[in-house]
């Protein structure tokens, strides 16, 4: 019940970023009081309901709870169902989060923001993503879970399991560049096909890593839940700081 309930906020709360849009961005320049105290409602429910997740998950792992014995369930089905074209497939999927390709993702995005004069959007990339990757390497650090010790894992993986950071890094980077796509576009359906698609990179990545044996299934689950509540916690904390300010240079102009 405590993981449906935690799941259940955090997909309302995620729905209602689909609908944002220009819209709220009229209603933070007429009513910046209740633009802001909408957002930061919004922003904390999906950084409480994911954090809460990734606690269960956390605890559960460490005290080797029952449910748990289906990251070994999921690894057994893997290698019996395992092919040839699969694994070329997820071999290619998994390096859409690898560092290199985060890295040049990261420096192009940062580039376009920079040279659109967008520095909030610059300032949420900065910490949304190589701020959020030195989270995840705490993470691991504090957990010291070991990797699955499986025969047909692709290769002789380093450093700890707990969560992916594969995974993390993924959520990480599509879900930013998801939200600065609800922004940027006017259509609903067009935000909704952003959200989807960087939210099935997301489950392909974190389903590579699995496969290849990299990680368990909690591995995966827990770095979404960090991932979602590190990037909530961040832009509520930089369109704050962007609506602060622009409510503070209407009030210079007024006076």
């Amino acid at each position: 019940m405590f993981y449906l309930l935690s799941f259940l906020f955090m997909i309302i709360a995620l729905f209602r970023v689909i609908t944002l849009g220009r819209h709220n961005r009229r209603l933070g320049r007429i009513l910046p009081r209740v633009y802001l105290s909408q957002h930061m409602a919004l922003g904390i429910l999906i950084f409480f309901s994911a954090s809460c997740l990734f606690a269960g998950i956390a605890k559960d792992v460490m005290t080797a709870a029952p449910w748990t014995a289906i990251d070994r369930n999921v690894l057994q089905w893997i290698d019996v169902n395992r092919t040839p074209g699969l694994t070329a497939v997820l071999l290619i999927v998994t390096r859409f989060a690898s560092t290199l390709w985060v890295v040049c993702a990261t420096l192009a995005t940062g580039l376009i923001l920079w040279r659109k004069h967008c520095r909030y959007g610059l300032l949420a990339l900065v910490l949304a993503v190589p701020c959020g990757v030195l989270l995840m390497s705490l993470l691991k650090m504090t957990f010291n879970r070991h990797r699955p010790n499986i025969d047909y894992a692709y290769s002789t993986f380093q450093g700890y399991s707990f969560p992916s950071g594969h995974t993390m890094t993924a959520t990480l980077l599509y879900g930013l560049l998801a939200v600065f796509a609800v922004l940027a576009l006017k259509s609903w359906w067009l935000r909704m096909w952003a959200v989807l698609a960087a939210i099935a990179m997301v489950l392909l990545v974190g389903f590579s890593r699995i496969y290849l044996g990299a990680h368990y299934l909690s591995d995966v689950l827990a770095s979404i839940a960090a991932g979602i509540a590190w990037l909530a916690i961040t832009l509520t904390a930089v369109d704050s700081l962007r609506q602060s300010h622009s409510h503070l240079s209407q009030r210079l102009e007024i006076q």
